[in-house]
């Protein structure tokens, strides 16, 4: 596949499927910014990029802050030049909970990552790629962006907007050089339970659900395994490449078959 031209914008890309796409958009030559909440994530991603003689930076900030986003991908593009993809992948997890044992903060901070930083991401991102008449925007829903199972009340309201938000956004800027996708991830092993404690804080749920069960993923899913970070990688890639021109307002599905249930 052949990167579309210009720098990449990871967010969350201190861990999980961020680091995995950061990684594999370096390995296939594009400079990248990984910007994280937690910094030594980040850090360490850049490092590991570093390592296999690619370019990238760290720019720390919280995605659900306008002014956050807008000065991070400010830095970046100053540093790496012209933006070409960007990838919203930052979330966290409310455990599966249901809605009468969530409080108004969690769900606000859940919304304020998963949704708004989506939200974020793309609009300043589109203010770099319009004016160049290109670019990629790729999104990271969830299987809990599709079905009412793949997560709590917050999270999959969260992931269900992602979706809906990148169909709008590919409708309204198909025409003017930018396509915008989203994938949705089933089970795959991640970091993902223990950074959403550490970043919800106080207000962290217990971390229930299927994602820490493995009996319970493999009763879920058809092919009867996770996922790998690698896969998911892959299929941004994809979506980042000049291939897939023709594709946009799509959702990826890579989820091993839960969803074909």
């Amino acid at each position: 596949m052949t990167l579309l031209g210009g720098s990449a914008f990871v967010s969350g890309g201190g861990s999980g499927i961020g680091r995995a796409i950061a990684l594999a958009l370096a390995s296939q030559g594009a400079a990248v910014a990984v910007m994280d909440l937690l910094p030594e994530g980040g850090k360490e991603t850049v490092a590991a990029i570093a390592t296999k003689g690619g370019r990238a930076t760290f720019v720390p900030g919280d995605v659900s802050r306008w002014d956050d986003v807008d000065r991070a991908v400010a830095a970046a593009v100053s540093e790496l030049g012209p933006l070409g993809i960007m990838v919203n992948a930052a979330g966290v997890l409310d455990g599966y909970a249901p809605a009468d044992e969530i409080g108004p903060a969690l769900w606000e901070r859940v919304i304020g990552i998963n949704l708004t930083g989506t939200f974020y991401g793309s609009k300043r991102a589109l203010a770099e790629m319009l004016p160049l008449g290109r670019g990629r925007i790729v999104n990271i829903a969830s299987v809990a962006g599709l079905v009412g199972s793949g997560g709590g009340a917050a999270y999959t309201a969260s992931k269900h907007g992602v979706v809906g938000l990148t169909r709008q956004l590919a409708i309204a800027y198909a025409d003017r050089g930018v396509t915008v996708n989203a994938i949705c991830p089933g089970a795959i092993q991640t970091g993902l339970r223990a950074n959403s404690v550490r970043i919800l804080g106080a207000d962290a749920p217990e971390m229930r659900g299927v994602g820490g069960d493995e009996a319970a993923v493999r009763a879920i899913t058809p092919a009867g395994r996770r996922g790998t970070l690698e896969e998911i990688a892959a299929a941004a890639c994809y979506l980042a490449s000049s291939e897939a021109d023709y594709v946009t307002g799509s959702t990826l599905v890579v989820d091993g078959g839960w969803t074909a249930r």
